[in-house]
């Protein structure tokens, strides 16, 4: 089985993602490689020459230089490799320009699911659809609602809850008259009931069958009307087969959609949109107590890092930023500092004067990701870290503590 990723190492992907999607070359010319796990080393390597000989026929002198060169250092890099990875291996070789000038680029890439098929790929840019495939939201949960008065049909697609309709009942409501006006308006209530079921299951039948990637389909409600709905198969067979719980809930509207994910934790305990909602909310709870395990804010959660305090850093998918560390080139001055583009800072640098000798002597003299930073932090304490989606409400709630959140071991 192989090993699934963080949420840190798919977002650390994802980022990775964007920045090769902008490389191009001046001809076909840059690499792709996706090795699957079977796949022997020496067999690849074997290939990756035949490629370097088939390469001597390209026309123009500069690819063919630089696809022989990627080629090369292809094979010197799978040569260090004694065997292949669980979930395979993902290279990305290439010459880039640079303006005036050209830069081999290498990209090495621990894919976060077992690479299927072996692919080598030579373009004008890199081959990134498996990658995405793999990044790409893995199924979709139908959700369904109902009671006599309301229907509500919805979706759970990855992390995100939408609602694709609702329906109103005519269903009339019971009356206290007595004897055979009662038996008959109650007769006329069931017909109705009937027709607006029948209406609703051939609604989200149909909804539901237009999903192609849909997993399976939750149905909740107040009261036993739900299963009353289930159990008359009111949707169609091939539906009703996909239906893996049925769930009691407060609401049919949108609420009820919502409660129904809620409701339905220990089936998807597994999926991120319920570990990020638990994660979330208990270091809500924890900042609304007096001393309460919770601490937000760079300052604090660096001080409590230090200080190994920290069981989870719960850190925002939309935080992007960089610790750089500044020097002055006139004397021995050196602090560090968290910016948000390290090239802009670089400009601001330029024009102001060292604090410690007054000259104009200041730059960058190294940087690092942010979250690369408290992921080191993180593990050497024996914590957690978990990117939180900013797709989700909960997600939304981090960013108002900036985005970076810890759950402590204790008070520091």
């Amino acid at each position: 089985m192989t090993k699934a990723a963080s949420s840190v190492e798919i977002h650390k992907l994802k980022k990775e993602l964007e920045v090769l999607e902008q490389k191009k070359g001046k001809g076909t010319e840059l690499v792709s490689l996706y090795i699957p796990p079977k796949k022997k080393i020496y067999d690849v390597i074997s290939q990756m020459r035949d490629e370097y000989s088939q390469a001597s026929n390209i026309k123009s002198a500069r690819t063919r230089k630089n696809v022989q060169s990627a080629l090369e250092i292809i094979m010197q890099r799978l040569k260090t490799i004694k065997e292949v990875p669980e979930n395979g291996i993902v290279m990305f070789v290439g010459t880039i320009p640079r303006g005036t000038k050209d830069k081999m680029e290498i990209y090495m890439i621990n894919p976060p699911e077992e690479v299927v098929t072996y692919i080598y790929h030579c373009n004008s840019q890199f081959y990134l659809d498996t990658i995405r495939d793999m990044l790409s939201e893995k199924g979709t949960y139908g959700l369904l609602v109902v009671d006599r008065s309301e229907a509500t049909i919805g979706f759970l697609k990855g992390k995100r809850v939408e609602i694709a309709k609702h329906i109103n009942s005519n269903v009339p409501r019971k009356h206290g008259r007595g004897g055979q006006s009662q038996r008959r308006f109650e007769r006329l209530i069931e017909i109705a009931a009937h027709e607006y079921f029948k209406k609703v299951g051939e609604q989200a039948s149909n909804v539901f069958m237009n999903t192609p990637d849909l997993k399976g389909v939750l149905l909740g409600g107040p009261g036993p009307t739900k299963e009353f709905f289930y159990n008359e198969g009111y949707l169609h067979h091939e539906i009703q087969k996909k239906i893996i719980d049925v769930i009691d809930t407060s609401y049919t509207d949108e609420f009820g959609i919502t409660e129904l994910v809620d409701n339905a934790k220990e089936l998807f305990r597994d999926l991120d949109v319920t570990k990020e909602k638990n994660l979330v909310q208990r270091f809500l709870k924890e900042v609304v107590k007096d001393n309460g395990l919770a601490a937000y804010g760079e300052t604090e959660i660096r001080q409590c890092l230090t200080k190994g305090a920290v069981d989870t850093l719960l850190v925002s998918e939309d935080v992007e930023s960089f610790r750089v560390v500044i020097t002055c080139s006139s004397c021995d001055y050196r602090t560090d500092k968290t910016v948000k583009n390290v090239k802009e800072y670089e400009n601001t640098l330029s024009t102001k004067k060292c604090p410690s000798c007054g000259e104009m002597g200041l730059g960058v003299d190294e940087f690092k990701s942010t979250l690369d930073e408290f992921t080191e932090m993180v593990d050497s304490t024996g914590a957690r870290i978990e990117v939180i989606s900013s797709e989700t409400e909960e997600g939304q709630q981090l960013k108002a503590f900036g985005g970076l959140a810890a759950i402590l071991r204790y008070r520091s």
